[in-house]
């Protein structure tokens, strides 16, 4: 990945800045890995490994959080899925229903 598409798709911009405000260590690291790859792919990373390298380094150091914190981070559990229902809102969106996807 090349410094213009990190640049592009990976910088948090000031809204999202508002959103990570409040969440610390891998929790920080890893809600802003989330909304970033979300933007990016439209969907959400199943893990840490689906996660660019590159990608990794440059939001750790937008976040002030070392890398070696995202392995705490939890990506199953009732506050990651919070944590999707918050990006998605914030972004507009909403998960599809049994109703969606009959219509």
């Amino acid at each position: 990945m090349d410094l213009d598409e990190l640049v592009e798709h990976w910088t948090l911009l000031d809204d999202e800045r508002e959103l990570i405000a409040g969440k610390r260590g891998p929790t920080r690291l890893g809600f802003a890995l989330l909304l970033k790859f979300y933007t990016r792919i439209g969907r959400f990373p199943r893990g840490c490994g689906e996660l660019p390298d590159e990608a990794v380094e440059c939001v750790a150091r937008q976040v002030g959080v070392g890398l070696s914190e995202l392995g705490q981070y939890e990506w199953t559990g009732s506050t990651i899925a919070y944590y999707r229902a918050q990006i998605r809102s914030h972004l507009g969106f909403r998960a599809c229903s049994v109703i969606d996807a009959e219509s």
